[in-house]
C-alpha cells in the first residue's frame, strides 16, 4: 500500500512540470511574454522623456503660454525668451537636406541594387555604411573648412545672382550658414536613406523585374514604373529615419550653420537650429528661468519629431495599403 501511495505521488508531481512545460512550449508564453516587456518598455521610456521634459519646464510655460512659439525674442538677461528662429531653422535645415539627399540616395540605392555588377556593388555598399559611422563632429570640421570655401560660397554667389530677388536666397552671403547646415545634413542622412533604399531593392522579388522586362519595358521604365511603387512604403521609412536624424543632429550643424539668432527667411543668413540653441547654451544658462526656457525648446523638439513621424507613418501606411492595386494594375 506504501509503494502504491508513493508511486500516486511520485506521478501526481512529475505531471505538474510536465503540464507547465507543455503549455509554456504550446502557445511560445516567454516569448511572446518578453516581446510584450520589450514593447512596454519602449513605450514606457518615451513616455518618461516626455514627462520629464514637460515636469522640467514649467516656468516658459506660466509666463508665456504659446506665444513662447511665435515669438522671436531671446534676451537672458530680461528673461523674454522665444522659440520660433530655432524652430524655423530647424525645419528649414531639415527640410533642404532631404530635398538635396533623397534624389542622390535613391539614385545610389537604384545603382547598387539593380546596375552595378557584383565585383563593385559589395565594396561602394560597405564604403557608404562606412560613411553613417562617421561621427558628427568630424563632418563639422570639413564642412567648416572644405565644404563652405568649396561649394557652400560659390553655391550662395549663384544663388544670390540669379534668385536673388526671392527672400529665400537673398541678403548678403557668409560662409556658415543655413546653406552650410543643409549641405552637411544632406552627406549626414545620404547614407541611412540609400542603405534602406537599396535593401528595399534588393528584397523585391526578381518575378516583378521579369514580368515588367517581358512586357517589353526597358530597365529605366521597369525601375521607375515597377520597382519604385512597389518598393515605395520603405523608400518612405527610409526618408523617415532620415528626416529623424536631420532634426536631432547638433554638433555638426553647431559648428556651421553661424549661431545666429536673427529670424531671416534667407537659407544663406546664419541661424540656430534647437539642438544648436541647446548645446551652445545650456552650460551657461544658470538662471533657473534660462534653463528651462532651453528644456522647453528639447520638449518642442520632441514634439516636432514625433508629429512629423506620425504623419509620415501615416503616408506609408497609405502608400503601402494602395500598392498592392497599383501593382496589379
Amino acid at each position: 500500500m506504501s509503494i502504491i501511495s508513493k508511486r500516486k505521488t511520485f506521478g501526481s508531481a512529475s505531471r505538474i512540470p510536465r503540464e507547465w512545460i507543455r503549455r509554456t512550449r504550446h502557445g511560445d508564453v516567454i516569448f511572446r511574454g518578453l516581446t510584450i516587456a520589450s514593447a512596454c518598455i519602449v513605450l514606457l521610456a518615451f513616455v518618461a522623456i516626455g514627462l520629464v521634459l514637460w515636469q522640467s519646464s514649467p516656468l516658459p510655460r506660466e509666463k508665456f503660454g504659446l506665444d513662447f512659439l511665435a515669438s522671436t525674442e531671446w534676451d537672458p538677461v530680461q528673461q523674454n525668451f522665444g522659440a520660433l528662429p530655432f524652430i524655423y531653422g530647424t525645419l528649414v535645415t531639415s527640410v533642404f537636406a532631404l530635398i538635396m539627399a533623397v534624389p542622390v540616395a535613391l539614385g545610389i540605392a537604384i545603382f547598387l541594387a539593380e546596375l552595378a555588377p557584383e565585383w563593385l556593388r559589395q565594396p561602394v555598399s560597405y564604403l557608404i555604411e562606412l560613411l553613417a559611422a562617421v561621427p558628427s563632429v568630424i563632418f563639422g570640421l570639413w564642412g567648416l573648412y572644405v565644404l563652405i570655401p568649396v561649394l557652400v560660397r560659390p553655391t550662395a554667389e549663384f544663388l544670390t545672382g540669379n534668385l536673388g530677388f526671392l527672400p529665400l536666397f537673398s541678403g548678403p552671403i557668409f560662409g556658415p550658414s543655413r546653406l552650410a547646415a543643409s549641405v552637411v545634413l544632406t552627406i549626414m542622412i545620404l547614407p541611412t536613406i540609400s542603405a534602406l533604399c537599396r535593401d528595399v531593392f534588393l528584397a523585391i522579388p526578381n518575378s516583378q523585374r521579369e514580368a515588367a522586362l517581358a512586357l517589353g519595358a526597358t530597365k529605366w521604365e521597369m525601375i521607375s514604373q515597377v520597382l519604385i511603387p512597389y518598393g515605395m512604403s520603405g523608400i518612405l521609412g527610409g526618408v523617415i529615419l532620415g528626416l529623424g536624424r536631420a532634426l536631432g543632429e547638433t554638433i555638426a550643424v553647431t559648428m556651421v550653420i553661424g549661431n545666429n539668432r536673427d529670424l531671416t527667411a534667407s537659407i544663406l543668413h546664419p541661424g540656430y537650429t534647437m539642438a544648436s540653441i541647446i548645446a551652445n547654451e545650456f552650460a551657461e544658462a544658470t538662471d533657473e528661468m534660462y534653463r528651462q526656457a532651453l528644456i522647453q525648446i528639447g520638449l518642442i523638439l520632441f514634439a516636432i519629431t514625433l508629429i512629423l513621424n506620425l504623419i509620415a507613418r501615416l503616408l506609408v501606411w497609405r502608400v503601402a495599403r494602395r500598392m498592392p492595386t497599383e501593382v496589379r494594375a
